[in-house]
C-alpha cells in the first residue's frame, strides 16, 4: 500500500506521505458537498494522528456549511449508532482499521448509520478527483459541538440482545485487549455493565499500540500467554476501530476471527431463527449452521457495504464477515466487536459452557490464502482456465470466481489496488486448503 487507496466507502494512506491534511480536507469537502443541510457526526479510532486529521475534517465540514458533532475517540460501530441517534445527514470516522500506526484513513457513513454503499462512494470519488466542491460563504459556515456522551446510545441497543442478569450472575473474569485503539471507550463500559471483572490492555485511545494492530494469531502471542496466566474465562481482542473481534479461550488458545461470527450466528439462531448473510470469503461454518437450524443462507460480494445491502434485502437476523465482524441489524449496519462480546458472554452463560466448549461444537475447517502476480488483462483468461480445470465444482461469478464443492471452496479475486490475484481456499484440513490454493496458482500461472 505505497499509494493512497480510495475504496467505495473511504480512503486510506500513510500519514505525511500519501495522506495529508489538505488531501483529507478536500476528500471530505467532496463528501459533504453531496450531503443535504444538517449535522455530520465526526470521530476517530484512537490513532495518534487522529486528532490532527480530525482538525482538518472539522474545517472541511464546517466550510461546506454543516454543523459538526465531534464525538472524539469512538469505535466505528459507535459512530454509526450516533449518526442515527442524532439524526445526522452523514458521518465521518477517521480510521485506518487494522493497519499499522503510520496509516490513517477516512470512513464515510450515510444517514442510516451504515458505511455508504458503492454508488454513493463513486459520486464522492468523482467529486474529489474533479475538484467539484462547494464551499460555504462566510455567513453560512457551520458550527462545532462537542459530544459529552458517546457510549450510552450504543449500549442501549446492545442491552436488549442479551440476558444481562444471567451474564452478571456468572461474574466472568475477562481480558479485553483494546491495544490503545478506540475499542476501550465502549468495550470496558459494556463488560462492566455485564458484571465482568475486566483486565484491560491498552485501555486509553492513544494509538500507541502494544502490538501490531491486526488481531491475528501471530500478533497476539503474548496476549494468549497472559490470558492463560490470568485464568480468564475469555479474552477479547479488538482492532483499533473495534469493528473486528478475535477470541482467545480460557486455555490461552487463539480461536481467531472466523469463529467470532460463527459463534455469534449459532447463539442468535438458537433464539431467533432467520436468514443469515456473510460475504463470499467467509468460512462455511456459518453456512453449515444455517443448514443445521433450517434457515436461509445468503452470500454477498466482499465488503461490509455489500453484506449490509444483502442483509437488508433478505431481512437477515444476523450477518457479517469472517474477519471477526459481527453485524446485528437491531444495533447498526456496521461490524461491531461490542455486539460480538455481549453475544459470546450470553452464549457461555446460557449454556453454562466455557468458550472452548462452544468452539469445539462448531464444524471444523481450515482456510489458506495465497496470491499470484498477474496483470489485469490476464485475469479473465486465468479464471476461465480455473473454471474449466475444476469442472466438478459449482461456479459463482458474483465477486471474482468462487468454486464450491460439498466440503470445500476456492475463491479467486483480482485486487483493486495491485496487479495481483488473491486466492482463498477452505477445506477440512490446512493441508487440503493449501493444496487447493497451490493447484489454483499453478493453473493461473499457465496464462502468463
Amino acid at each position: 500500500m505505497s499509494q493512497l487507496i480510495i475504496s467505495v466507502s473511504g480512503l486510506r494512506g500513510i500519514v505525511g506521505e500519501t495522506l495529508t491534511p489538505d488531501l483529507a480536507a478536500r476528500y471530505l469537502g467532496a463528501f459533504a458537498t453531496g450531503l443535504p443541510r444538517g449535522p455530520v457526526m465526526l470521530s476517530y479510532d484512537g490513532r495518534s494522528t487522529g486528532p490532527m486529521l480530525t482538525q482538518a475534517a472539522r474545517a472541511a465540514l464546517v466550510a461546506t456549511g454543516h454543523m459538526v458533532i465531534d464525538a472524539g475517540p469512538c469505535a466505528t460501530p459507535t459512530t454509526g449508532v450516533l449518526v442515527r441517534h442524532y439524526h445526522c445527514v452523514g458521518g465521518v470516522q477517521i480510521s485506518a482499521s487494522h493497519n499499522p500506526a503510520e496509516y490513517n484513513g477516512i470512513k464515510l457513513f450515510g444517514p442510516d448509520g451504515r458505511v455508504i454503499p458503492a454508488d454513493e462512494g463513486e459520486h464522492v470519488r468523482r467529486r474529489f478527483e474533479t475538484n467539484e466542491l462547494q464551499w460555504a460563504t462566510y455567513d453560512e459556515v457551520g458550527e462545532i459541538e462537542e459530544l459529552a456522551d458517546a457510549t450510552s446510545a450504543h449500549w442501549d441497543l446492545i442491552e436488549p440482545l442479551v440476558d444481562v442478569q444471567r451474564i452478571r450472575s456468572h461474574r466472568f473474569r475477562v481480558l479485553l485487549d483494546s491495544n490503545h485503539g478506540a475499542g476501550g471507550v465502549l468495550g470496558s463500559h459494556v463488560l462492566e455493565k455485564l458484571g465482568c471483572e475486566v483486565i484491560h490492555l491498552g485501555a486509553e485511545p492513544t494509538g500507541k499500540f502494544l502490538h501490531t494492530p491486526e488481531p491475528t494469531a501471530e500478533n497476539l502471542q503474548e496476549v494468549c500467554k497472559l490470558a492463560a496466566k490470568e485464568k480468564v474465562a475469555i479474552a477479547f481482542c479488538q482492532d483499533p476501530d473495534a469493528d473486528r473481534l478475535a477470541i482467545i479461550d480460557e486455555n490461552g488458545r487463539y480461536v481467531g476471527e472466523e469463529y467470532t461470527l460463527a459463534l455469534a450466528v449459532d447463539h442468535v439462531l438458537r433464539q431467533t431463527p432467520g436468514p443469515v448473510v456473510t460475504n463470499c470469503s467467509t468460512s462455511r461454518m456459518t453456512q453449515d449452521l444455517a443448514e443445521k437450524y433450517g434457515v436461509p443462507y445468503h452470500r454477498s460480494a466482499v465488503g461490509e457495504a455489500n453484506v449490509v445491502d444483502k442483509m437488508l434485502h433478505e431481512e437477515a437476523v444476523i450477518g457479517g464477515e469472517g474477519n471477526g465482524g459481527v453485524i446485528h441489524p437491531k444495533v447498526v449496519g456496521v461490524r461491531d466487536s461490542m455486539v460480538g462480546m455481549a453475544l459470546m458472554l450470553d452464549a457461555m452463560a446460557e449454556r453454562d459452557l466455557p468458550i472452548s466448549g462452544l468452539v469445539d461444537e462448531l464444524p471444523s475447517y481450515a482456510i489458506h490464502k495465497a496470491k499470484v502476480a498477474m496483470p489485469a488483462d490476464a485475469v479473465s483468461t486465468a479464471t476461465f482456465k480455473l473454471e474449466a480445470h475444476f469442472h466438478s465444482a459449482k461456479p459463482d461469478l458474483m465477486d471474482g470466481l468462487r468454486l464450491d464443492w460439498n466440503d470445500r471452496w476456492l475463491l479467486v479475486r483480482a485486487s483493486n489496488t495491485e496487479p495481483i490475484v488473491r486466492i482463498f481456499a477452505e477445506a477440512p484440513t490446512a493441508h487440503e486448503a493449501k493444496q487447493l490454493c497451490d493447484e489454483a496458482a499453478t493453473v493461473m500461472k499457465q496464462v502468463l
